[in-house]
């Protein structure tokens, strides 16, 4: 679903903005990411949080409703190199693991930060994105455009 040159252009990207909501108030917070085959994910590090991370608002959204989205854009004053895209999915919350190590490591491995400034625990938090559908666009290109996963409903 996601071809190569999109997938080469969000592993670039350095921050994605997750959009969740608990059914009736929406809610945006920029995150770190990675794209692990049709997955994203993301992490809660150590940095100070005024609550416990499983009572941070996008990990209650996420039990709440596991509908979500990610938003990656890539803004210049040159306006013909912008780009978007959207992945849409069903989010879950992964707490141990195979796929949560793998995640922490990828994560660690695109952000040195996560193995420096603000280390990144090897049992932290991590939400994944299950991408079902996809929008996007960019300057060169006539229009937005929507892919779906095979196989998946909408």
């Amino acid at each position: 679903m996601i071809d190569a040159g999109l997938r080469r252009r969000i592993a670039r990207a350095r921050v994605g903005h997750f959009a969740t909501s608990d059914g009736r108030i929406p809610s945006v917070v920029p995150v770190c990411f990675v794209l692990l085959g049709e997955t994203v994910y993301q992490a809660i590090d150590g940095k100070p949080k005024s609550v416990n991370p499983s009572q941070l608002r996008r990990v209650k959204n996420v039990r709440a409703n596991p509908n979500a989205a990610l938003l990656i854009d890539h803004y210049l004053e040159n306006w013909r190199r912008l780009w978007y895209v959207v992945l849409r999915g069903k989010a879950r919350i992964v707490d141990a693991g195979v796929e949560q190590r793998r995640a922490i490591g990828a994560l660690r491995k695109k952000y040195p930060q996560y193995r420096t400034n603000v280390p990144l625990r090897s049992d932290a938090l991590v939400i994944a994105i299950d991408v079902r559908r996809l929008r996007h666009w960019r300057a060169s290109s006539p229009g937005p455009v929507r892919a779906r996963h095979p196989g998946r409903p909408a």
